[in-house]
């Protein structure tokens, strides 16, 4: 449920990320209003307020895209009907023509069904899971055309009705609960406002905060703070209560207590601690991301952070205390607190500073008591360790590399490569990787590959926290991942040392054939559902949906790689050209059960010869894709590849591509 409900909180990013072009709109609108009120702030208002009216069917589509195995975008269609089909069924208007009652008799609560996250949320998760039970569905003949991913949205609409009905006895009950969640915090005031800081501050490390920022921020409950602050719909000075605290967190106290942690470091490690600490503070400071700072000290130096999580707490209490109000849409940073300064529900956000350089003094001067009080370990503190020759990791790079590509393979060394590797994913600030141990990796390497910090979650889960340009470094990881990059390649040579571009021992103007390795439908590459493999990362090729198990020889060669989980083997032409067979997709984890070889590594092979056996009801069984894929690895070797269009049926042993050596 944990691992559920952190994907949840990484798919809602995508749709979290819109709304600092709505604060933008409506900011640059306010302060344009401020001075010459008018058809120019009027229309820039309304372009974030356009914005913000449509945040439940945002949530719907990330949530569908964010869910989905492959994320790919016929799910986030699907998220749109599946959100579309009870807000048009349970209208006012519809609900009395059904109920044969007049609209002023409906029940108030079926008013506040549009436009609500909550069942923007539902939608979505429903359409991400209808997406993953049936995207490879393949119907009879006569409705083919409705096989696949064209039937996830028809189910959506399908199911969606179901759950309709259910909310038509359900919704008013649970809107009411919701309601009444939302009015006991909005009723303990500070006090409530205070007691969601310290729990938000809390529950970063296990990545369920976004769950509990839905509640106070969106309409989930009826609160809906952000939303309402930005379109100027709330009430002056209360408005923005479960936001404006976080601003002298953010801006001053957060770099304080960072100035208090390189005070205390070590005087030969204060350089280094400087560095780290800087980078933190500007990040907290300006844009309001302080993930990078908090993970630093968060499990090195816990109690501290129970101390920043109470200081967050405390600050959110006093401004709501004293009604000193501004928002946000991305974080609480200076971008966004100069964006909310002439917002007209704003109420005086100036106090906000004072209050911050009260807290800048509260949190270095705790900060600084509690590290020598109990002697904690933060950065810069912590004992010498000389970093051997395994801490400090030189990698192979070639001149493509860049500094993304470079990290990743420092770091996919030190976490044991892909034989200890089970999933890759990432958020805002952090690399989330599934580890089969996490016992085994080298936390030093990964400090030296630039992390800011590292946090092993348990026995498999671990997050490394590289900063906001972490989307790059998780792809060129994926990269690795996918190609199965032995660490031998990425580890121990020289840090300019540059591989050989694979182009000798090839017979020059020679063309080889390649014939359909399963009876099935032929693919094109690109419609792969494995971007890895469909973006040609890997090489050029093609694939077969397979209607039966029985695999085949694409291509006369040598058998030069057999892998230890049978789910993929190399072949190598007499001409020279090197070819990936790829039984399956994610297949990897199946540790070779559904696959019985036929061929051993060295053996000469004719096209068509038997290579393998694979039991493809074992296969989906486990939650995996079937799809065979032929890959040629070298193509640096390729002057020309001619192959057969997709979307046709296929046996085995049907030639299906030509490629032509440079």
């Amino acid at each position: 449920m944990k691992s559920y409900l952190q994907r949840m909180g990484r798919s809602l990013q995508l749709p979290v990320a819109v709304l600092p072009a709505a604060s933008l709109l409506v900011g640059i609108g306010n302060w344009w209003a401020s001075a010459n009120p008018g058809a120019v702030s009027a229309f820039l208002q309304a372009g974030g307020n356009a914005i913000l009216g449509q945040l439940a069917l945002l949530f719907a589509v990330g949530l569908a895209l964010g869910m989905s195995k492959d994320k790919d975008g016929s799910a986030a269609l699907a998220g749109v009907v599946a959100y579309f089909v009870p807000v048009s069924i349970l209208s006012p208007a519809s609900v009395a023509t059904l109920k044969g009652i007049k609209e002023t008799a409906v029940d108030p609560a079926f008013s506040h069904i549009a436009g609500n996250v909550f069942i923007g949320i539902i939608a979505g998760l429903i359409a991400a899971a209808l997406y993953n039970r049936f995207h490879e569905t393949k119907l009879p003949m006569a409705l083919s055309f409705f096989s696949g991913k064209r039937l996830v949205p028809i189910m959506a609409s399908i199911v969606m009705l179901g759950v309709t009905i259910i909310l038509m006895f359900v919704w008013p009950p649970v809107y009411e609960a919701l309601v009444a969640f939302g009015k006991t915090f909005v009723g303990m005031g500070a006090v409530g406002a205070g007691i969601y800081g310290f729990f938000n501050r809390l529950l970063i490390p296990t990545g369920l905060h976004q769950a509990l920022n839905s509640v106070f921020w969106f309409d989930v409950a009826g609160i809906n703070d952000i939303g309402k602050f930005l379109a100027s719909q709330g009430t002056k000075g209360i408005t923005g209560m479960y936001q404006a605290g976080f601003f002298p967190v953010m801006m001053f106290g957060l770099p304080a207590g960072a100035y208090a942690i390189y005070r205390n470091a070590r005087p030969e490690k204060k350089k280094v601690t400087a560095s780290l600490m800087m980078a933190g503070a500007f990040a907290a400071f300006f844009t309001g991301v302080t993930e990078p700072l908090e993970f630093s000290f968060m499990f090195v130096a816990w109690p501290l952070y129970v101390l920043h999580a109470i200081f967050t707490g405390l600050s959110l209490a006093f401004a709501a205390m004293m009604h000193w109000t501004a928002g946000f849409a991305f974080s609480a940073g200076l971008v966004d607190f100069i964006l909310s300064f002439k917002n007209p529900i704003a109420n005086q956000p100036y106090m906000l500073i004072v209050q911050g350089l009260v807290m800048a003094v509260i949190y270095y001067f705790g900060f600084d008591f509690a590290i020598k009080k109990f002697n904690l370990m933060t950065p810069g503190r912590e004992e010498d360790t000389d970093n051997g020759p395994d801490d400090d990791i030189e990698v192979a790079t070639d001149a493509s590399d860049d500094k993304y590509m470079i990290q990743a393979k420092k770091i996919y060394a030190a976490i044991g490569g892909s034989d200890n590797i089970t999933n890759i994913d990432n958020c805002t600030t952090r690399l989330r990787l599934q580890l089969k141990d996490t016992g085994t990796i080298n936390r030093n390497a990964i400090k030296s590959a630039g992390a800011m910090g590292i946090n092993v979650l348990d026995a498999t889960n671990l997050q490394i926290i590289i900063g906001t340009e972490v989307q790059f470094t998780a792809d060129a990881l994926a990269k690795l991942y996918t190609a199965k990059a032995p660490i031998t390649d990425v580890k121990g040579a020289s840090a300019t040392e540059a591989p050989e571009e694979t182009v000798a021992n090839v017979n020059s103007g020679a063309t080889d054939e390649f014939y359909s390795v399963v009876d099935g439908e032929l693919l094109d590459i690109e419609e792969v559902s494995d971007p890895t493999f469909a973006q040609k990362m890997i090489g050029d090729g093609f694939a077969v949906e397979p209607v039966n198990g029985h695999i085949v020889a694409p291509v006369s060669g040598e058998i030069t790689t057999i892998f230890p989980t049978k789910h993929a083997l190399g072949i190598k032409t007499s001409n020279g050209l090197e070819v990936l067979v790829h039984m399956g997709l994610d297949t990897v984890e199946l540790e070779g059960k559904p696959f019985t070889v036929h061929v051993t590594e060295g053996q000469v092979v004719e096209h068509g010869a038997d290579l393998a056996d694979v039991d493809l009801a074992a296969i989906k069984a486990a939650g995996k894709v079937s799809t065979m894929l032929v890959v040629i690895t070298n193509m640096a070797a390729v002057s020309y590849l001619k192959a057969e269009k997709g979307g046709r049926q296929v046996a085995a042993d049907d030639e299906v591509l030509k490629a032509t050596i440079k």
